[in-house]
This record gives C-alpha cells, structure tokens and sequence, in this order.
C-alpha cells in the first residue's frame, strides 16, 4: 500500500473536528477529577482518531504500462453490465460498479490515461447505492474523459453517485485537463457508488468478478482490447 497520509479533500472536517474533540477533552478535565475526565475524554477522542482514519490517502502504484483499466475507487464490485447504444457513451460498452463503505478509503482515482471533456453535477435523492433506484436516482457528478488508443479517440465515463449518508461529491477535475491512470480525481464522502463505463473498443477482457474487493489505482478491472494499429 506505501505510505499512507491524509487527503487534502477532508481539511475541512479535520480541523472541525480537531477543534471540537480538543475542545470537548478540555471541558472535561476542566470540569471533573482526573479519573471521570480521562473516560470522559475518551469518546471524543475515538471519534477524532476516526476521522483522521476516514480521510486516509495511501499511495497507490498502477501495475506496469499495460494499458489496463484500473479501479477509480476501494470498494466491492456490485454488477458488471452490457451497455447500449443509448447509454452515456453513446455507444455500445460495458459498466463496472463499485460500492464504497464507511471503511473504504474514499479517494477516486483516474482508471487510464485521459483527457476531460467535461464534468456533470447532478442533483438528486440519497437513496442507498446498493439498490438499483440510488444508481438512477442519486445525486452524481459524470466525468466525460476522452482515451487514445492507436491514434482513435473513444469516449469514457467515470461516474460518482452519492449514497444513502454521503452529501458530498467532490471532482478535482477541469475541462482539458490531462490525467494519468492513478492520478487522484477526487473524493464522495461518507459512502457512495462509482461506475467506470467503457466502449465495446476498449473493454476486452472483464478481470473482476462481482463481489470481489478492489483498491483505487491498483486493481485491474478491465484489460484492453487489442487495437490493430
């Protein structure tokens, strides 16, 4: 896994709840004996130390330059589904979805080498992801990215939905941008679904199996198709 930090997407929530749980500890001990301060003191502190848990960011390192699709998110596959031509690749491909816990590390990673097209927000329910309803439903935020292959271009998708308790879908992404497979692209805070949806072109074979544990930038879910060039 390497190293592992913090991310900078939870800065807000670290020093609110640094400033809480340090406030909370003070009050304690500032208002009881030492020894109904120190159990006192001991929830706030949990809850603190969860949080740092929560918004951990380990390095990640994609496997070699083999032109497979890596995971954007920590979670468990949930369906790997056919898609048509009137999906939002407007075209044939096929659709991985990944659900991510409370205990999953929360940052998105870019699945391949890309450029961004654009970045969709949409509003919508919280309803839980692990239903077909919250895929539809919920709200999300759409990366449109563009991969070359051969010198073809073919569209991507990558794609955040909220959940049932996340409120929060942040995209570190802006049009033209260049990403490269691994690079972090954001976060969905406090559980949540991504979907990686790729063009028949591309989608070779399907590495995962549904149910299976992935990690953001290291599991291989999909190997590319062989493009003649």
């Amino acid at each position: 896994m390497g190293c592992c930090g913090l991310t900078k997407y939870g800065v807000r929530e670290l020093v609110l709840s640094t400033v809480a749980a340090g406030g909370l500890c003070a009050m304690a001990f500032a208002a009881a004996p030492l020894w109904v301060a120190i159990p006192l003191a001991a929830l706030p502190t949990i809850l603190w130390l969860w949080v740092l848990w929560f918004f951990r960011d380990p390095e990640r390192i994609p496997p070699g330059d083999d032109g497979s699709f890596v995971s954007p998110a920590d979670g468990n596959v949930t369906d790997i589904t056919p898609l048509g031509a009137s999906s939002l690749l407007e075209r044939e491909g096929t659709q991985i979805g990944i659900f991510m816990n409370v205990f999953s590390v929360h940052v998105n990673r870019c699945p391949l080498d890309a450029s961004v097209v654009r970045v969709e927000h949409k509003d919508g329910a919280y309803i839980d992801v692990r239903q077909q309803a919250g895929w539809e439903q919920n709200e999300s935020a759409t990366i449109f990215l563009t991969h070359t292959r051969a010198g073809v271009a073919y569209p991507v998708v990558v794609r955040q939905v909220a959940g049932l308790i996340a409120r929060r879908i942040i995209t570190d992404l802006s049009p033209g941008e260049a990403l490269v497979r691994g690079q972090r692209i954001g976060m969905i805070k406090f559980g949540s679904r991504m979907e990686l949806l790729l063009p028949r072109e591309l989608a070779g074979q399907v590495c995962v199996s549904l149910g299976q544990a992935v990690r953001a930038g290291e599991t291989v879910l999909v190997k590319a198709a062989e493009i003649p060039a």
